[in-house]
């Protein structure tokens, strides 16, 4: 019997089987990849990056730090770094009124617009006079953090050693290196303490290491949809995104700077973050289950047949967010910052193992920081809203987080958190605020915005 039907539906498989799909997504990846292999192999050093994806270095500053920078997962320092920081407005004649800012992973020091570069910055709207960080009154700093790609010395740097580029011989990172290396700039623009430490995502990290490395050299904090410790769910979107990008084979371990880069692993890892920067119903808003527009060969009178590239809107903005990304940003930077989020942890005991310790003058003034606070968490009022009730008992690692943050119990400190953040949750958030007031710091602000737009919403 199977016989029978095979032999009565043979020639319609066979002309089945004779057509040749057609995955035009597909072609357009490979005739974009096939541009960059004529402009391939590079001098070495000059990173897979065509010119136009980065900055001027005309655009922003650099200082030259010739020291060794000790390192946390290191025995050995870095031997000397550059970092590429940008600046608006003056600083007093007092040097108090500097404001760090701190860039989320990706971003450059080009925070806002400077006459050396007058393009838009990625906090554009709130750099300026009368602005939240007001130039008026106050001498605002943005480094491109070590480990990057955009002036500062990362993966793609020339080692000294060899005369390459560090590739994948470059040292493990963590977000108190990077506060390290910043502390190293403040030094030399002979600031001893900052206004304010600011900082947004990955920022907020920062935001809170440059306060717990020096407590009396900073007199304010502010955390925008960050965290203390990185979750289990952050750790995961980051560890897919490192592994599409590592399977990509031009990726080759990292060296791939006189060659094709990993153009389709960054595209990749682009789109797995996009997902995590935005959310459903932003989406579900702006897009809907809406099909792209048909190819103008299309009789827009026929039934649509779906095809197995972008159909959606929803993946036409993906493709088109991973193809923008991928050429701009330097994929072991990507790797290696990534990573460094992953590993951030301010409970005390993860502290600990990694033999870290404030810097302070007086230690006495922090209430013996070594010691664990009043850690009585029914004696503070917990962070949260309406809408998003608190959870029917603390985390169990609070109390760590608590003996973690005690070097922040006297520095005023604003939490801000976004109720549509699926990266960093506002969970996250008011365990940063509830374990500073456990911690005996009564000067803490919470808030959460509303809205739809996601993690992406603090820009």
């Amino acid at each position: 019997m199977l016989l029978t039907k095979a032999l009565r539906f043979g020639p319609a498989v066979r002309r089945l089987s004779s057509c040749s799909p057609s995955f035009p997504c597909v072609d357009a990846h490979a005739a974009r990849e096939s541009k960059l292999k004529q402009t391939t192999p590079r001098p070495a050093g000059s990173g897979p990056e065509p010119p136009y994806a980065r900055p001027s270095p005309a655009s922003y500053s650099v200082y030259h730090h010739k020291h060794p920078l000790p390192l946390t997962y290191s025995s050995q320092p870095l031997p000397s770094l550059d970092i590429a920081y940008e600046t608006w407005g003056t600083l007093s004649p007092a040097r108090d009124n500097a404001i760090l800012l701190h860039t989320g992973l990706s971003a450059s020091s080009h925070a806002a617009a400077t006459p050396a570069n007058p393009a838009d910055g990625w906090w554009q709207k709130f750099i300026g006079p009368g602005k939240a960080l007001d130039t008026d009154h106050f001498f605002i700093v943005c480094t491109n953090v070590i480990g990057g790609c955009y002036g500062s010395t990362g993966p793609s740097s020339i080692d000294p050693t060899t005369n390459k580029p560090y590739a994948t011989t470059f040292p493990i990172l963590s977000i108190f290196d990077m506060v390290r290396a910043q502390y190293s700039l403040l030094d030399h623009l002979a600031i001893d303490k900052l206004y304010a430490s600011v900082g947004c995502s990955m920022g907020a990290m920062q935001s809170l290491a440059t306060a717990w490395l020096n407590p009396e050299r900073v007199g304010k904090v502010v955390s925008i949809s960050g965290t203390a410790r990185s979750s289990p769910s952050a750790v995961a979107m980051r560890y897919a995104q490192r592994s599409v990008l590592m399977a990509d084979p031009n990726w080759n371990n990292g060296f791939y700077y006189d060659a094709l880069p990993p153009h389709t692993g960054m595209k990749l890892a682009r789109q797995i973050a996009t997902i995590t920067y935005r959310s459903g119903p932003e989406w579900d808003q702006r897009f809907g289950r809406q099909f792209r527009a048909r190819p103008p060969s299309e009789d827009p009178s026929t039934t649509r047949t779906p095809a197995l590239c972008p159909d959606f809107l929803i993946e036409t903005y993906l493709d088109h967010q991973g193809e923008q990304f991928c050429l701009k940003y330097d994929a072991n930077s990507l790797i290696y910052i990534s990573k460094a989020m992953d590993l951030f942890d301010m409970t005390y005991p993860a502290l600990q193992e990694l033999k870290l310790t404030p810097s302070l003058s007086h230690p006495s003034s922090l209430s013996h920081p070594s010691s664990p606070p009043n850690l009585d968490f029914g004696l503070h009022k917990t962070s949260h809203s309406k809408s998003h009730p608190p959870p029917l008992a603390p985390p169990p690692y609070l109390p760590d987080l608590a003996k973690g943050l005690a070097p922040l119990a006297h520095i005023p400190t604003l939490v801000l958190g976004v109720q549509s953040d699926i990266l960093f949750t506002v969970e996250q958030q008011r365990e940063v605020a509830d374990a500073l007031r456990m911690a005996g710091n009564d000067r803490v602000s919470y808030y959460e915005l509303g809205g739809v737009w996601g993690h992406d919403t603090f820009l």
